[in-house]
């Protein structure tokens, strides 16, 4: 775990037991993949992830010392305003103890969704796990019985393979999802509607927030 306590008001303790984590940021929007494509929700994004996707669309959430540390009373607050489902995206989330922000948020009546690569230990009781994992990290095992939705991305043929991988390990409600890569949409999304169409067991997710032009 890193430390992100230098120079601030805040103990390793308090980040360590996962009552302040790095808040890159917080919005309230349209949640624009995977199986709750559609749905308003208020997202926050924690700081901290060295899994290292190459495409990934949010690298300066990467380093966590970048990102005020932030105590979860704040951030349930913030939350509590918005909207009655809230999604816990990073960066990494897990990379930090996610316990006492899901139970904060669940009590004051939230359903707590929860996007990671399962590159870390689970913590927390979410209401929805999005796994969607990660060739320079692959989850860790426990992930995969608790998984509600499994989302792939797509970046180049053999991903197809990996996807199945990984399917044949989620419980059999597990959503499951295909997403092109963003940068190579346009190559790989006739690939995806073909096997989706003679894989009927997997689903097409798209970015549409990005279509939208939304956060």
């Amino acid at each position: 775990m890193k430390d992100i306590t230098a120079s601030k008001s805040y103990s390793s303790e308090e980040v360590r037991n996962g009552f302040v984590v790095p808040l890159m940021e917080e919005f309230y929007t349209i949640q624009g993949e995977g199986f709750h494509t559609g749905l308003s929700a208020y997202f926050v994004r924690i700081g901290g992830c060295d899994v290292g996707c190459h495409w990934c669309d949010v690298k300066e959430s990467w380093n966590p010392d970048t990102h005020s540390p932030t105590p979860i009373s704040k951030i349930v607050d913030n939350a509590s305003k918005y909207s009655d489902t809230i999604v816990v995206t990073g960066g990494e989330p897990l990379t930090w103890d996610m316990t006492p922000l899901v139970n904060s948020l669940q009590q004051k009546g939230m359903k707590v969704h929860v996007e990671t690569s399962g590159a870390y230990p689970l913590t927390g009781n979410w209401d929805w796990i999005c796994l969607s994992p990660k060739k320079t990290a692959p989850p860790k095992s426990e992930y995969y019985a608790s998984a509600h939705e499994l989302k792939v991305i797509v970046h180049n043929q053999n991903d197809f393979k990996w996807a199945e991988q990984h399917a044949v390990k989620v419980g059999k409600k597990c959503q499951l999802f295909l997403q092109p890569e963003w940068s190579k949409r346009e190559e790989m999304m006739p690939l995806i509607v073909d096997y989706v169409m003679k894989h009927p067991h997997w689903r097409v997710s798209l970015q549409t927030h990005k279509y939208l032009n939304i956060p």
